[in-house]
């Protein structure tokens, strides 16, 4: 890029826009991939001829159609074409060209044999993409203006969007409301105001969220303004099959309805489910009744309890398992006792309090034991205990270890005098 352009992003319609201040001109390309309407041809290299002549045109937001090239001329993808329009000539960015037409087509339901195309007329010139920029230019002004009109003829509706047609004859208008609105009288003050033909199109809570932005209770980008161009309907029915909380404020996303994110995993509880059974009584065994106290969905294990009300003791089953104790029952059998399977691991408790002391790594102090010297002393001087002699014998001298006689162990091993220690005789 040099210091004589200046580049425009325009991930509302997926282009690049580049003003060339020397020569004036204006350039256009298409950007893949910058928002969440881009597309990826991945039958890019399995042309095989088929739907040759029609290709996908995109707009502005979510505004896309199929328009036919029924004059053979060479187009490809990313080129910027002047289409027919309802009431003059519009401009788009063609993103889809080959046999992936046919499969988007089939998507939305509609037969490209039947169906009645509008014609591309030509690639746009220099001329045209220069209306088409100042037509976007007036778009942000436009809408200002119209929200302000819209409240002072006291309509309760929201001017979410304009969107200029690419001749610059015709606007778009999206509006949110709760209700219907009457209109027509606000149609006459724009026309009048804005000396162009207008068109009123009512969008819902999430297509205006998809427009703002913003992002998610998960601290992501929410999934309207991401990638989801088609919304579905969405009922409680997805919480209460996933065991959610049926809490509004935790089921509804910023846009005040109910999240898009419930309907990503409905399919796969409803095949999990499809493999559960469904206990309203309790199972019979030999030692009492097991009742259902919770179910683990996705790893299809069910827990029971003997105790109705309390889950202080709960014993895993497999719904396979589960489904083998039913038939049981119902033949007028019962199993032993859910005590006899094996206990669910419980991981241990470790508490990490005193790990942070500073002294943790100090060796132990040995306790004083009371009069501790006076015990040694005594000890010493008695010496070891010696077994009480039989009567009338005579007692032994006890010898030292070293050979010594008593008389030196009582020197090395007595009090302070040296005596030797006095033994009692045995009567």
């Amino acid at each position: 890029m040099t210091t004589n352009e200046s580049i425009q992003y325009d991930c509302s319609r997926g282009c690049v826009v580049t003003h060339e201040e020397q020569t004036g001109e204006t350039r256009c390309t298409y950007r893949a991939g910058c928002c969440k309407l881009g597309d990826f041809n991945w039958l890019k290299y399995a042309a095989d001829g088929t739907y040759r002549n029609l290709y996908e045109v995109r707009f502005k937001n979510t505004r896309k159609g199929f328009y036919i090239n029924d004059s053979s001329q060479s187009i490809r993808m990313g080129d910027l074409v002047v289409v027919e329009a309802t009431t003059g000539q519009d401009l788009g960015i063609v993103t889809l060209e080959g046999p992936i037409v046919g499969r988007q087509m089939h998507s939305r339901g509609i037969d490209p044999e039947t169906a009645p195309f509008k014609k591309i007329y030509r690639k746009a010139r220099q001329s045209d993409i220069e209306k088409w920029q100042e037509a976007i230019a007036r778009e942000q002004d436009t809408m200002i203006k119209a929200r302000r009109i819209a409240a002072e003829m006291g309509l309760e509706m929201k001017i979410g969007d304009v969107e200029f047609q690419g001749d610059g004859s015709k606007a778009i208008f999206y509006y949110i409301a709760d209700g219907r609105v009457d209109f027509r009288q606000l149609i006459k003050v724009f026309a009048e105001e804005f000396r162009i033909r207008i068109e009123m199109k009512q969008i819902g809570a999430r297509q205006e969220a998809g427009l703002i932005g913003g992002l998610g209770i998960c601290g992501r980008e929410l999934c309207c303004a991401n990638y989801i161009s088609s919304f579905q309907s969405i009922s409680t029915a997805a919480a209460r099959c996933q065991d959610l909380s049926l809490n509004p404020q935790k089921l509804a996303g910023q846009c005040g309805k109910l999240k898009c994110c419930l309907n990503y995993e409905v399919a796969t509880y409803l095949d999990a489910q499809s493999r559960i059974p469904k206990v309203s009584e309790p199972l019979e065994f030999e030692d009492g009744q097991a009742w259902l106290r919770k179910t683990d969905i996705l790893r299809e294990v069910m827990y029971f309890s003997y105790d109705r009300s309390s889950d202080a003791e709960l014993f895993p089953l497999d719904a396979a398992d589960v489904w083998d104790i039913i038939e049981m029952n119902r033949n007028g059998e019962k199993p032993e006792s859910l005590r006899t399977e094996p206990e669910p691991y419980v991981p241990e408790f470790v508490t990490a309090v005193g790990d942070d002391s500073i002294s943790r790594f100090d060796s132990p102090k040995r306790k004083k034991s009371r009069g501790g010297r006076n015990r040694s002393k005594s000890r010493n001087a008695k010496g070891p205990a010696q077994a009480a002699p039989k009567s009338g014998e005579q007692q032994p001298k006890a010898e030292h270890p070293n050979g010594n006689s008593g008389r030196n162990r009582g020197r090395q091993g007595g009090g302070r005098g040296g005596k030797k220690p006095q033994q009692k005789e045995s009567e």
